[in-house]
């Protein structure tokens, strides 16, 4: 093997390496996943924590690119302990029995290169799977990755109040994801 030959390969090989999906772990602290549902026509927000899991992304390989994060039910906040409380029971989020509400994806691609990606992917909540997607951004910052995105989902598709006559059935989740590179 020649000298060029060899160094050429060297540089294949690290400009392969710089390709391959980075792995993230979203912090939690740095990020924000927010709920918003409309009762009796006003909107009322809601805020999760306990943030985890683990993140695959480069933006030149999407093929390899997934998500696989979950969030603490028991932790949704929105300013008013009674109602909070409420949430927690089986009518809504039933955190005792599904303490965790997850995405995991099955898809990621970015249709219009100068447009945002699109991530299709299962949610569960409340023990109950649906298949989703939404477009989404990812910005470097700081060693890591900003991930924003939002989607819509019917809150009868996961027997959330379902008696509810006040309660929109459309609920807005909006995500601003810090994740770190690992």
């Amino acid at each position: 093997m020649t000298k060029k030959n060899f160094l050429f390969l060297i540089v294949f090989i690290l400009g392969a390496n710089g390709i391959a999906a980075q792995t993230y772990s979203p912090v939690d602290k740095a990020s924000t996943v927010k709920v918003i549902i409309k009762n009796l026509g006003m909107g009322i927000d809601g805020k999760l924590s306990g943030l985890e899991g683990e993140i695959h992304f480069n933006p030149a390989d999407l093929k390899i690119a997934s998500f696989s994060v979950s969030i603490d039910a028991n932790t949704i906040s929105t300013g008013i302990d009674v109602r909070d409380s409420a949430l927690l029971t089986d009518e809504y989020l039933a955190a005792r029995s599904f303490p965790r509400i997850s995405f995991v994806s099955r898809q990621i691609g970015q249709p219009n290169k100068a447009g945002p990606f699109i991530v299709k992917g299962v949610l569960t909540l409340k023990g109950i799977s649906k298949e989703i997607s939404f477009p989404f951004t990812a910005v470097p910052q700081n060693d890591g990755m900003l991930f924003t995105g939002e989607f819509r989902i019917n809150r009868l598709d996961f027997k959330i109040a379902p008696a509810s006559t006040v309660l929109s059935n459309n609920m807005t989740v909006s995500l601003m994801v810090f994740a770190k590179k690992n």
